[in-house]
């Protein structure tokens, strides 16, 4: 079914590209266009300067749910993204223009469930207004919901839902077949279709009437507790050295805010999309008290934040360091402030 106004979808690819228009694309943004998006070839194929063209707002990842509010014929459809949070831009999430061809109906995933969007009450809260956690009720691939904040919790060992913890997997259309989709990235969230065979586990894809196969290995249950900052931490380490892509949000390429977003999802925690907001949505910490996991932010005097790191190891006589996606080196580094850094920081906060 094509995505119809009013409607919700769900992205049936593994890594969908959020646009500011149709309009705004450029002729090398041909490979993330395509109906079967090569992100990682996108990537590869920009410069240094193309890398931070901001026609990006964000991408999302497999089994995303969006809220369709425009379509147009030429393929194009307005939505807006539920699983990230932007409170400046709107109250249900980021707004933003996808291509149809990358959205599903939620019942196509598996016509006997319910609406995969649909989120049952949330966990233990956390700081912020604006942070929440998959539902403790009914698995479901995401946690959007505006009950409230918490961490992932899961019904029976055998359908609670499940989250990539490795770079890049691909799903197969039997357990010992090739592959039919690959480039699933880090934090993908996925719902479990049965149990392992042989090491492989079935799991429900948007788009798709039959399970696909995941690598078993490469699967972790979301958690049920909220994780430590430190845990979160060791998620984005794992991202060093990855390319910096304006609105970038996947294991090819990422922003810094993005890198924030994308380590605590993994753990099940929704944190808004932009730096800005996820200030608004975590507590300030005095300086000097930071611990690693915890998040710096940084904007120009009079001026709204524009950046966002994670702490990386306690202050020490005044020094700081920080893990961040660097827009100026265009890499993920782990460093210590430099002075210009110094100078625009505003304060430490925690999630």
């Amino acid at each position: 079914m094509a995505p119809q106004p009013g409607r919700r979808a769900v992205v049936r690819v593994p890594v969908a590209t959020l646009w500011t228009a149709p309009e705004a694309v450029r002729p090398i943004d041909c490979p993330a266009l395509a109906g079967s998006p090569d992100v990682a070839a996108w990537i590869a194929g920009m410069d240094r300067d193309q890398l931070v063209g901001d026609c990006v707002l964000t991408q999302l990842l497999l089994g995303e749910p969006v809220r369709v509010t425009e379509t147009r014929p030429d393929g194009w459809v307005r939505v807006v993204a539920l699983g990230q949070p932007a409170a400046k831009l709107g109250a249900d999430g980021y707004p933003g223009w996808l291509r149809a061809a990358h959205l599903a109906d939620p019942a196509d995933a598996d016509p006997s469930s319910p609406d995969p969007t649909d989120v049952g009450p949330a966990g233990p809260a956390l700081s912020g207004p604006a942070l929440s956690g998959p539902a403790s009720a009914a698995p479901a691939p995401v946690g959007t919901g505006p009950a409230g904040p918490g961490p992932a919790g899961s019904g029976s060992a055998a359908d609670a839902p499940l989250t990539v913890d490795v770079a890049h997997t691909a799903l197969r259309a039997e357990p010992d077949g090739d592959a039919a989709l690959t480039g699933v990235v880090l934090g993908t969230r996925l719902t479990p279709a049965g149990p392992p065979v042989d090491g492989r586990r079935p799991v429900r894809v948007p788009g798709r009437a039959d399970p696909l196969w995941a690598t078993e290995d490469d699967l972790v249950p979301l958690p049920a507790e909220r994780p430590e900052a430190e845990k979160v931490l060791a998620v984005a380490e794992r991202l060093r050295d990855l390319v910096y892509v304006w609105g970038g949000m996947s294991t090819d390429g990422i922003d810094c805010s993005g890198l924030v977003h994308l380590a605590w999802r993994r753990y099940g925690i929704t944190l808004p999309r932009d730096a800005d907001d996820q200030a608004a949505a975590t507590s300030r910490v005095p300086l000097d008290a930071e611990r690693p996991g915890d998040l710096y932010f940084f904007a120009r005097p009079g001026r709204r934040i524009h950046h966002v790191g994670i702490v990386s190891a306690e202050p020490r006589g005044g020094r700081r360091r920080m893990l961040h996606a660097c827009y100026l080196t265009r890499r993920v580094v782990e460093e210590e402030l430099p002075a210009d850094r110094t100078a625009t920081l505003v304060g430490a906060y925690r999630v």
